[in-house]
């Protein structure tokens, strides 16, 4: 499966080759510097660092990173023309960035962040190879080491101080983000008993859309168009599933799904969600505390001060403490519409993650929830399903509410498909009661979404901003985009600017 990525304006081939047994290698095709030019190399980021003067402020701000990159890459080019004057515009240029990424970023790794097909980076020491966990493959070792501990240590460093942190023997654990927006973790030798530990897990640069997930049979749009009917008219639901389950996935394949003329806040630890720009949208991120252990913004401060922001939807990227998740259901019960993401690996045990600790929400809230879709990963055969798809129904019992689940769709393994288990006792009624709609007029209104659902994943309608046109379209003429869809027409017709 041979490809190219790109860092820094370099291109280099990528193979995936055949290892021991099942087992396979990623391999960099990287350029091959000598010991001599790496030696001089060296020469230059010692001259680079006295001739390009960079101030405190740029080297904490990720905003200014591109402009220092190209102070850098200006004088190495005029350095190594001094040292090395036959040398060959290209070879130059590799050169020059090999300096930039170096200096200023994640050496080679930089080329694998920019790999789409990569989901995870995991450095584990000097001795090991860098290893990845590859969308296809699962997890694969590189042809890419790192040299020495203190180089690792030196990536650690860099990854902290663009988030204002320091990582040391004292602190040796970090918790950060790229300037990419991809997550990083660090933990240092000792605590890592083997070495220095980075481990970066990428956000996706081209998100999964609903035609995404309806074509590689994820969900189908049966499921979706539920989905879809219970975003528009307002109900709250929950996504719940395993680690890297497609959770937070899921959740940004739903949003779109939200009318254009309501306010939207997003609540996450890192920026993951990406939506269409037809969206009236404000997303806030958490921060951690810098070296003094001050200026720390929690989930609880974010969304605590959401409610203040008159939003129609409240999306948390995570439920993890009881603090959060009592305010995230009062929210509920005072009107507004939430959606979050919880660990947990069926609708039953999402009901008992909720009421026990740490989460601990007392279980009268829950009635508030009216959908809970469950992902799954089948780690075997490398794939994401839609597990699940049920209700909380809730009943008095000895003077007590007690919540149980009703499962209404659910995937069967052995044929890879998701039918019907149960029906609806509540989400249908809460629909009916929020609309005034029949009966007949909702499964006429499922029918004509699932239609369109069809018709985007037919056409390969499937970028971010072209689905949100689609349904900003539909929430402002129905009838119209009914129109297209049913004579089969171009999909220009519907994506066209406004």
């Amino acid at each position: 499966m041979p490809s190219k990525i790109s860092a820094d304006k370099v291109k280099l081939d990528v193979q995936i080759k055949g290892g021991i047994g099942s087992i396979k290698n990623y391999y960099l095709l990287l350029p091959d510097i000598r010991p001599a030019t790496l030696a001089l190399l060296n020469e230059i980021k010692d001259e680079l660092i006295v001739e390009v003067q960079v101030t405190g402020k740029e080297i904490l701000d990720p905003t200014v990173i591109d402009k220092l990159k190209e102070r850098f890459a200006k004088i190495a080019s005029i350095i190594l023309e001094k040292k090395l004057p036959l040398t060959k515009p290209e070879t130059n240029s590799i050169l020059v960035n090999k300096l930039v990424r170096d200096m200023l970023g994640l050496g080679d790794i930089e080329f694998l962040l920019n790999d789409t097909w990569i989901e995870e980076i995991v450095i584990n020491s000097a001795i090991e190879p860098v290893r990845i966990y590859h969308k296809k493959y699962g997890w694969l070792e590189t042809n890419i080491f790192i040299p020495t501990e203190s180089q690792i240590l030196n990536y650690s460093n860099i990854i902290a101080r663009r988030v204002g942190r320091q990582i040391t023997a004292l602190n040796p654990l970090l918790d950060a983000h790229l300037v990419t927006g991809d997550r990083a973790n660090a933990v240092l030798y000792p605590i890592a008993s083997k070495g220095h530990t980075i481990t970066i897990r990428k956000f996706a640069r081209d998100p999964w859309t609903v035609t995404d997930f309806i074509e590689n049979q994820t969900v189908n749009s049966e499921i979706m168009s539920i989905i879809w009917l219970g975003m528009q008219y307002e109900m709250n639901i929950l996504v719940s599933g395993g680690t890297a389950s497609g959770k937070t996935s899921l959740l940004n394949v739903m949003l779109p799904f939200i009318p254009p003329n309501q306010r939207i806040i997003t609540i996450e630890d890192t920026r993951e969600l990406e939506l269409p720009v037809y969206l009236y949208w404000v997303p806030l991120v958490t921060r951690l505390p810098n070296p003094e252990g001050k200026g720390e913004i929690t989930m609880l401060d974010l969304l605590i001060n959401s409610l203040r922001m008159r939003p129609d939807r409240i999306i948390l990227g995570e439920i993890r403490r009881k603090r959060d998740a009592e305010v995230l259901f009062e929210s509920m019960h005072t009107g507004h519409s939430v959606y979050g993401t919880v660990h947990a690996n069926t609708v039953g045990e999402t009901i008992q993650r909720l009421i026990n600790p740490p989460i601990e929400v007392a279980e009268n809230l829950l009635q508030a929830v009216h959908l809970n879709v469950v992902m799954f990963r089948d780690r075997r055969r490398g794939i994401r399903r839609v597990f699940q798809v049920g209700e909380f129904l809730a009943s008095e019992e000895e003077g007590n509410v007690r919540v149980r689940p009703n499962i209404i769709y659910r995937w069967k393994p052995g044929v890879d498909k998701i039918v019907q288990h149960g029906t609806s006792t509540k989400f249908f009624e809460e629909v009916n009661r929020h609309t005034g709609l029949s009966d007949s007029e909702i499964q006429s209104d499922l029918r004509d979404k699932q239609k369109i659902l069809d018709w985007m994943v037919k056409n390969k309608v499937r970028q971010v901003n072209d689905v949100g046109k689609v349904m900003k379209d539909y929430y402002i003429e129905p009838e119209i985009v009914l129109k297209v869809i049913n004579k089969n027409s171009d999909p220009k017709e519907l994506l066209k600017n406004d």
